[in-house]
């Protein structure tokens, strides 16, 4: 008898380790295939939207960009956005069909509370039996300056980009075409599809934001980055440079010319860098190129964040982010015209609004170029802080003496320069025009970036206006863009 037991215990105590193995197998080692069986995407859904998703805010704490609602459908809680297409750009989509994208992806894990963060928070749901719930994102987005963007953008087509010099808080996202998120958060599966159908057949693209996922010449506002070049290898504003009406360029028949072919200040026969800037001559700034040379010109814009191919962007930011580019030093090799050509923002050098937002941000600073930060602070679903996210610096690309010269030359632009349809009457305002060729017979893009009060700088703004606006052919930066930049610095600084 006493063997028998013995035999039925063995038996009992491989089946409860067999039982034990099966258990920790399907739990750990198939969990990641199971849960990636078509076979169980709708029970996995309908768990996924039975959590009450944390809400996404302005940096007020109270101005909602994305919340959660129940919802009378099979999926227990439906997403909202009450001003979709305002900050939709930020927010991005959480779609029943179509997946998430920007904040609702990059912080998912909050949003739904399963971060380690809120495990106590979770804990407690589940052994009172609460619904799940996620945790808040509070932005640094302010709704005031946003709105201005918003405006002052109208229906041209392109974006608008303001930051926070000292702290890199995004102040201001917004690209237009933009699109309603809401129609792709729809539960009406053949909604949805039809909506996202429509938004990727649309040839203007809404779904890539123009503010920070595009990449366009930048024309002249890319002197900001040569002439910070310049200034940091020992050319100072006063330097003088020969002003010719055409400059012809090494080892070709080609010459660069100014805008409309004028000659920069009526034809003296030689300039100083702070002028050149100040009128935006290309010719000269083609010369301070070719004098720097590829090597130097190309560190300075790495120092800016720009990449040497589209594909290898660095700097950090909460959502995806195409930084601008600067081809490697080798592109110029066989090819040495071009570094007069990139000198001045055209040939193969491009960017977006995020990226010259933080090179004038970096002036504004300093010289300090800080990261890019969206996300300030996640608030658990008690409100009560479970992780910040502090100012980092990204990079150096000036000295404080060079970033304060390089300063006054843009106060020039403003005063009595190409950018005073941005003047602010009480405020001094630093900015640079920018009038960027993209293709042969097409109207110029039409930039401005800036930043105010020069002395105490509190908003840097970048502006692009795609195909001239409404002045088409005839349109500059400073006709057609600076005016939009000023709007959204009167906002920031409360007026």
């Amino acid at each position: 008898m006493d063997r028998q037991i013995r035999r039925l215990g063995a038996a009992l105590l491989v089946l409860l380790l067999v039982l034990l193995a099966q258990i920790n197998y399907v739990q750990v080692f198939a969990a990641s295939g199971l849960a990636d069986n078509p076979a169980n995407a709708r029970r996995q859904q309908i768990a996924e939207y039975g959590v009450d998703r944390g809400s996404i805010l302005a940096d007020d704490g109270s101005t909602v960009l994305a919340v959660s609602r129940k919802s009378a459908g099979v999926l227990r809680y439906q997403r909202r956005y009450p001003n979709g297409p305002l900050y939709a750009d930020a927010t991005g989509y959480y779609s029943p069909v179509y997946g998430r994208s920007e904040l609702e992806q990059a912080y998912n894990t909050f949003l739904t509370g399963d971060a380690p963060e809120l495990l106590p928070q979770s804990l407690a749901d589940l052994i009172l039996g609460r619904p799940k719930q996620g945790a808040s994102i509070i932005t640094a987005i302010d709704p005031n300056v946003q709105r201005a963007a918003e405006q002052a953008l109208g229906g041209l087509p392109g974006a608008v980009v303001a930051i926070e010099p000292s702290t890199g808080n995004v102040l201001a996202l917004y690209a237009n075409p933009t699109y309603n998120p809401n129609q792709l958060s729809a539960q009406d599966e053949e909604v949805v599809r039809a909506a996202w159908q429509s938004l990727n057949a649309d040839p203007s693209k809404p779904l890539v934001s123009r503010a920070n996922d595009e990449l366009f010449p930048p024309g002249s506002t890319f002197k900001l980055v040569t002439a910070s070049a310049a200034l940091q290898n020992g050319y100072g504003p006063d330097s003088l440079w020969p002003n010719p009406h055409v400059l012809d360029l090494p080892n070709t028949t080609h010459a660069l010319q100014n805008f409309g072919g004028e000659h920069c200040l009526g034809g003296v026969s030689r300039i100083t860098l702070a002028d050149a800037l100040r009128v935006s001559c290309n010719v000269v700034f083609g010369e301070v190129g070719l004098a720097l040379g590829a090597d130097r010109l190309a560190a300075q814009a790495r120092a800016f964040g720009f990449a040497p191919n589209a594909s290898s962007g660095n700097v950090p930011f909460d959502i995806p982010f195409q930084t601008g580019v600067f081809p490697d030093p080798s592109y110029f090799q066989q090819r040495l015209p071009a570094v007069a050509l990139s000198a001045i923002g055209q040939d193969n050098v491009t960017a977006n609004p995020m990226q010259m937002a933080l090179v004038a941000a970096a002036i504004a600073n300093g010289g300090v170029e800080m990261r890019p930060r969206l996300v300030t602070e996640i608030r658990g679903p008690n409100g009560q802080i479970v992780k910040s996210y502090e100012p980092q610096p990204y990079s150096r690309p000036l000295t404080p003496e060079n970033a304060a010269l390089l300063t006054q030359m843009m106060v020039g632009v403003v005063r009595s320069g190409t950018g005073t349809a941005a003047q602010i009457p009480g405020v001094s305002v630093a900015g640079k025009t920018g009038t960027a060729q993209h293709g042969e017979g097409l109207p110029p893009h039409a930039w401005f970036v800036s930043f105010a009060p020069a002395e105490a700088p509190q908003v840097a703004v970048a502006v692009i206006v795609l195909d001239g606006g409404s002045l088409g052919s005839e349109a500059t930066g400073g006709r057609v863009a600076a005016p939009i930049a000023k709007a959204v610095m009167e906002a920031a600084l409360g007026r």
